[in-house]
Order: C-alpha cells, then structure tokens, then sequence
C-alpha cells in the first residue's frame, strides 16, 4: 500500500535497499511526466555534504479513492546500492524532477556524480514566481496549497542512523508525497500566467555547474571586511585560499579551521610566528599548531609579499555610491515586484540596488525576465529618465520631459 494511504493501522513504508529495486523504481518513473525527490544529508562535522536519505514519489494514480502513486525512500548507504539507476533517471528528458529549494540536494549529487536532474521545478522558486513570498518554506506551501498538517518534529535527526524510526520515514515522505499537489498547482499557475519561461532561467542557474565550485583563489570574495585597504585584503585573500584549500582536501567544515572573525583577526595581527599565534582571541587551539598553523603563517607571509593586490569588490565600503538612488531604486522594486505578483528578493538583493546606484551593471537584475519586471525602468530612473510618484495610494512611474 502506498505509504501515505489514510489507514487506521501502522503505514508500510518500503525502502529500496538494492540497486535491482532502486532500478525498477526509476523505470517506472520514466513513464510518468513528473517525479518528486528530497534528500537528507548530514554536513555539520564534514566540507562536502553526506548524502543519508533520498525519497522519492510518482504522480498520484487516478481515480477517486486513490492515495497516490508509489512513495518509496532510497538508502544510499545500503551496501552495494549504486545510484547510477537514479542518475539515468535524472538524464531522462521527458520526465521532470521536482525539487524543493533545490540547491543543496543538486550541490550532493554535482559533486557525487557530476550529474543534475534534467528537466528540473524547483516548487520554492516557482513559488516566489506566483507571489507566495520570499523564500517560502515547504510547510507554508503544504499548508496553503495541498492543505494537509505536517509535522517537523524530526527535522533535526541524525539520518545516518539506521534502522530508521517510523517517524523519521514518515517525516521523510512527507516531503515528497505533498509536493505533488504543490507541484501541480505551481506548474498550472505558471502556464496560466506566461511564467513557465521565468522558472526555466532560474533553473538554468542550478543546472550551472559553476554554482556548486568554490574555487580556493576565490573563497576571499565571501569575507565580509570593513577595510578597502589592498595590503589587508591581500592577507584576506592568502588566508581565505589555505582555509578553503585544507578544508577542501580534507573534508572538514571550513568553520573548523577557522571562522570568518579568527580570519579577519589574523589579518589585523599579521602573526611571523606560533607565539603570536597564541595570543589570538578568536583562533581554535588546533590553529596553534600543525599544519594549520603553518598554513597560516605562510598564508600572511605570502599576502603581505605578493604585489598581486586586490582590488575592494564593488559593494565594498568606500566605493562611491548614490544613497538616495538606491533608496529609490528599493521603491522601485517594492512597486514592481507587488505589480507582478512576484517576491521582490527573487529579482534584485538589496546588495544588486546599491552596485545599480554605485554604476554597476553586471546583475542578473538587468537581464531577462528581471530586466522586463524591473531591470530596464531601473536603467531608466538611473539615467533620469523616469521619475516616482505617488497616485491613488500607490507608487507611478512618470515620465520625465526631455
């Protein structure tokens, strides 16, 4: 019986444990035009994301009494499972792949297999698309959308525990028996509106593999510094490469090297040596000593001689900006984005209004669908071409005589 099936007595929940069954499962799911996914991973003691739990749901059967199609769960930790069916079935363009907030389950399987899921929904982006809000949650949608309770009370498990409790299985299917409905209300609101485009350039965005690449060379654009000076940002850089670098080849959580404040303290001291180690406030005691220790002091050695000095990114305190262009330019966006019914982060961050009002251009705010919504009156209340006014209670654009 299907796992979600309204009984009074304990749910049969299967969980393919076999590469055989794992294969049957995924050639039935060939002949359907959707199948639903979710994993669960565990990614607090490691880099890279251990892959625990995957579940998978086919479309719901027809007819009337119905529960839905087959919901099974898939243990990657099986002995012997190859995945390689699931990955078949991923490279299947006629049926699609439904994700919700899709980017860290195709950050495991990226950096698994080399592989996405192709033809991919993402239900939390289609959401924001139909103007259910910013970065709405799955429970928000089940709620509204399939209109069924959902209980999270094992979200915070250990899912490389096994044998899995009932609870934990059937917390786990939730996530993929309700996102059928969810899915299916989304695509239709996406068809009716003309919107199906707009999904299909943010999913190119997750099928990019460049998303899922941190590059050690570039790992020092993330840090968050108040100071422009090149020299400091030079130690940022080198510092920022050997923790990425060392976390990378060793599969340990980069916050286990040392975390972003310990990074900008070393940057400020400019430590020559393990006793001017020691005297740091913020650095764990295994950053003392060893390998890492001596990968930082080489790492600030190598920043405060390198000539290749950064340059301040452009959201960087310091730059040139216009503040009052920016505030009118998150205006702007606030009235367009409540115009198309579309959650007004998914177009622009408020980092993308303040590079727009410094002179920068090189946004996705700019380009596609974005640029029709907002980018391209944004290029024109920059230019003065347009200007904002307020009638009947809402934001106009108006234009400017020239």
């Amino acid at each position: 019986m299907p796992a979600d099936a309204p009984t009074g007595r304990k749910s049969e929940i299967r969980t393919l444990t076999t590469t055989a069954e794992l294969a049957e499962f995924c050639e039935l799911a060939k002949a359907q035009p959707y199948v639903t996914l979710d994993t669960e991973f565990l990614r607090e003691r490691t880099y890279y994301s251990r892959l625990c739990l995957i579940q998978a749901a086919l479309p719901p059967a027809s007819g009337p009494k119905s529960a839905g199609g087959p919901a099974v769960l898939i243990d990657p930790l099986a002995e012997g499972l190859s995945l390689e069916p699931l990955y078949d079935l991923f490279r299947h363009q006629p049926t699609v792949k439904v994700f919700h907030a899709a980017r860290q389950d195709l950050e495991i399987f990226f950096h698994d297999a080399g592989v996405f899921p192709d033809p991919l929904f993402d239900t939390q982006i289609a959401a924001m698309v139909c103007g259910f809000g910013e970065q709405v949650g799955y429970e928000t949608l089940v709620k509204k959308i399939a209109r069924q309770p959902l209980d999270k009370s094992s979200r915070f498990t250990d899912w490389s525990h096994r044998p899995l409790s009932e609870a934990q299985a059937t917390y786990a299917l939730a996530d993929v028996t309700h996102l059928r409905a969810i899915y299916e209300y989304l695509a239709a609101q996406l068809e009716k509106t003309g919107r199906a485009p707009w999904l299909e350039e943010e999913a190119a965005v997750l099928l990019n593999p460049e998303t899922y690449i941190t590059r050690p060379d570039e790992a020092w654009e993330r840090i968050r510094t108040r100071s422009g000076s090149p020299r400091f940002l030079a130690v940022v850089r080198e510092l920022a490469r050997f923790r990425e670098t060392y976390a990378q080849e060793r599969d340990v959580p980069r916050s286990r090297v040392y975390k972003d404040d310990a990074l900008i303290e070393l940057a400020s001291t400019k430590p020559v040596t393990e006793a001017d180690l020691a005297k740091s406030r913020l650095l764990l005691r295994e950053g003392r000593r060893g390998d890492i220790a001596a990968g930082i002091l080489a790492a600030v050695k190598a920043g405060l001689e390198t000539r290749d000095l950064p340059k301040p990114a452009p959201d960087e305190p310091g730059r040139p900006g216009n503040a009052a262009l920016a505030e009118l330019l998150r205006v702007l966006l606030k009235a367009k984005a409540d115009a198309a019914g579309v959650a007004a982060r998914l177009i622009a961050s408020a980092a993308d209004l303040d590079a727009l009002a410094s002179g920068g251009r090189d946004m996705p705010a700019l380009h596609g669908w974005r640029a029709e919504v907002f980018g391209n009156d944004a290029l024109r209340l920059a230019a003065g071409e347009i200007a904002l006014s307020a009638q009947d209670g809402a934001v106009k654009v108006v234009e400017v005589p020239r």
